[in-house]
């Protein structure tokens, strides 16, 4: 590890995993914690309860198609419906800067009540600290998320099978070209907007078809290729991915090939990784796509034997290549 945190640190990739690992885990390890879940699965005597806490420092407050509000509400109620849970109730703290408008915090409650709306969920408690001007950037939110686990649902990342498929919910890389494009003043033919949205009518549909759901992860930092390597890790198997069948818009594909990045290693926010028995596959993907979130679902991959721990993806040339975590990083405060 570096001997200082960097802002790679913070990514979604290796260095983040690896900090997670060799110091966070080693100081507050316990069978909860080491199952590397975005959520902690709780056992509360009559009820199984999801439990989860994120903060969002994304920059710019506001981007295309949402807010640092928006964000918080529908990442905390991602990270909650990814073990199949309904979501109850959250929590909100602000670290708000000195000089903030009055204008900007009302809006980006505004986004976060509509999301909440929209989500089914209620925000039942917080904290706001406001600090002197330099000591933070204009908001950071900070979220704790709980929601109910079906009795009948089991759902990690460590449970992926061999033969199972990979379910990829639509395109990736919309919420962190649009951010980044925003924030660096880069222009498409088309306006390009996050896809930053509540997946839990999504996840619940998706359940009422089928009870064969092994893995859910919503691949935000660090994109499609972090999500997969942790499933890799996790359920100590290999995954094959065909590239062909990722859905990409031609705006992220070119904004990638412009400035170098890698699209699988772009965050989303409103998109979902599902790994499930081969034979609910088309099933689980034409119910998808009947939902407005999971219009461009498709089957992108399977989990294999060998390598263990690995992720492989066959290019469109026929080639196969290594799909590592993200090393270093891309596009900072992206969420």
């Amino acid at each position: 590890m570096e001997d200082k945190i960097l802002l790679a640190h913070g990514s979604g990739g290796k260095l983040m995993h690896d900090l997670i690992k060799q110091l966070f885990l080693k100081k507050f390890n316990n069978p909860i914690l080491a199952k590397l879940d975005d959520m902690a699965a709780l056992d509360l005597g009559n009820a199984k309860v999801a439990f989860t806490t994120d903060t969002y420092v994304v920059d710019p407050l506001f981007f295309p198609g949402g807010d640092i509000g928006k964000l918080a509400i529908c990442g905390t109620v991602n990270d909650l419906v990814m073990s199949g849970a309904i979501p109850k109730y959250i929590s909100a703290a602000f670290i708000v800067e000195e000089g903030l408008s009055f204008t900007e915090l009302e809006g980006i409650l505004k986004s976060m009540a509509e999301a909440a709306k929209e989500a089914g969920v209620a925000v039942v408690t917080g904290d706001t600290k406001v600090v002197e001007k330099g000591g933070a950037d204009k908001l950071f939110i900070n979220t704790a998320g709980v929601g109910i686990i079906p009795d009948d649902v089991d759902i990690s990342g460590s449970n992926a099978k061999p033969g199972d498929k990979v379910i990829l919910s639509g395109t990736i890389g919309d919420h962190g070209i649009a951010v980044m494009s925003h924030r660096e003043g880069l222009k498409f033919k088309t306006t390009l907007t996050s896809d930053c949205a509540p997946l839990n009518q999504l996840v619940a549909e998706m359940l009422k078809a089928s009870k064969k759901i092994r893995c859910l992860r919503d691949p935000t930092r660090g994109g499609l290729a972090s999500t997969l390597n942790e499933f890799a890790d996790q359920s100590r198997v290999g995954i094959v991915v065909e590239e062909q069948l990722v859905p990409i818009k031609e705006e992220v594909l070119g904004a990638c090939e412009m400035l170098g990045y890698d699209p699988f290693h772009i965050a989303n926010e409103g998109k979902l990784v599902a790994i499930v028995a081969p034979k609910d596959a088309e099933k689980l993907v034409a119910v998808m796509r009947g939902n407005k979130y999971g219009k461009d679902a498709t089957v992108i991959g399977e989990v294999v034997d060998e390598p263990r721990g690995k992720v492989m993806v066959k290019t469109v040339i026929g080639a196969t290549r290594i799909l590592d975590m993200l090393v270093g990083e891309q596009l900072p405060r992206i969420c």
